[in-house]
């Protein structure tokens, strides 16, 4: 597919419009609903962490109908069982069995505090967020196109948890940080929900849209040395690696899998084109690496007891790679 102005500029416009009615029905939290919409747009699933009542149930809902995509809702608790969320073989009037969907058959599914369900639970959405099918039974079920998981969670730190296994982790292309809201965005926020009034959210898009936004996202180019610095960048995230900075060698234990580069570079793509650009750039892989790698590096116990983030690492990373 070769590309040109005209569907650069009908690219970003596209994404404004989406942009402005989602914010119809959130206040604030511009960079997470951009970020959201990068991963959408790349085909790849979302973790949003935050406190409870920052509007992460409320965003995907939002989402889902700016997107016109059929949406479902698993509230995770420490009695859901794997078969809630796959479904399962029932019998049926004339004996035998027929296959009941469950809500995972949808084009967005909101895992709704995923870390407080068991991880026996969590595991059942593993081959549908990476293969995007279902096994029941020894039969394979192929789910709707497009299809996203878009899970929520609250700080591990918090009572009645269970820790995300980080083979799990790393099928989410963005971990997003949804942080409390300013003075002036409350009183938005209390304005829009206490009032009564209703906001009328127009829907701007379809999956066969949704699908065709991410074949032009995978047209951009992106020249070897900006690829180059991406590789260079998720390498530099593994204390073994011998060009690795001791910052890294100091505080990780382990560092991203290239699901982290590939997801790096997808989004870039997509960053770029919301830019109005046709090329990826070095600040576009800047902006991607922290929603990209912050769940892919895990830190060491040095790094635990003295406080240290996964993106205060690649602050630093980062900051080695420009000098």
């Amino acid at each position: 597919m070769g590309l040109g102005e005209k569907d650069i500029d009908n690219f970003a416009v596209k994404i404004e419009d989406i942009q402005r009615e989602i914010q119809k029905g959130i206040i604030g939290q511009t960079e997470v609903i951009r970020q959201v919409l990068l991963a959408v747009l790349c085909g790849g699933n979302v973790l949003l962490e935050g406190v409870p009542g920052l509007g992460k149930t409320r965003l995907v809902k939002t989402l889902g109908h700016v997107l016109d995509l059929q949406f479902s809702r698993i509230q995770f608790t420490p009695d859901l069982m794997p078969a809630d969320i796959t479904g399962t073989n029932i019998i049926v009037d004339k004996g035998g069995f027929k296959f009941q969907q469950g809500p995972i058959f949808s084009n967005i599914v909101l895992a709704d505090e995923i870390n407080r369900a068991t991880p026996k639970t969590q595991s059942a959405l593993l081959e549908a967020m990476q293969e995007h099918t279902v096994t029941v039974a020894g039969t394979t079920y192929e789910l709707p196109k497009p299809y996203f998981v878009l899970a929520t969670q609250n700080p591990l730190e918090q009572e009645g948890t269970y820790p995300l296994p980080e083979a799990q982790l790393d099928r989410f292309l963005f971990k997003i940080t949804v942080d409390f809201p300013k003075l002036d965005e409350l009183h938005d926020i209390i304005n829009l929900t206490t009032t009564g009034d209703e906001v009328y959210i127009n829907k701007m898009a379809d999956g066969n849209s949704i699908l065709h936004m991410k074949g032009i996202g995978e047209c951009v180019p992106v020249a070897f040395s900006v690829q180059d610095y991406a590789l260079k960048l998720v390498l530099a995230t593994h204390p073994e690696y011998e060009g690795a900075p001791e910052v890294t060698k100091e505080y990780v234990r382990y560092g991203s899998s290239p699901r982290g580069a590939q997801a790096i570079v997808s989004a870039a793509r997509i960053n770029a084109l919301m830019e109005g650009r046709l090329n990826v750039s070095f600040d576009d892989i800047r902006y991607v690496a922290y929603p990209a790698l912050r769940h892919r590096i895990f830190l060491n116990f040095d790094g635990l007891a003295k406080g240290r983030t996964s993106d205060d690492i690649l602050a630093e990373i980062i900051q080695g790679l420009d000098e």
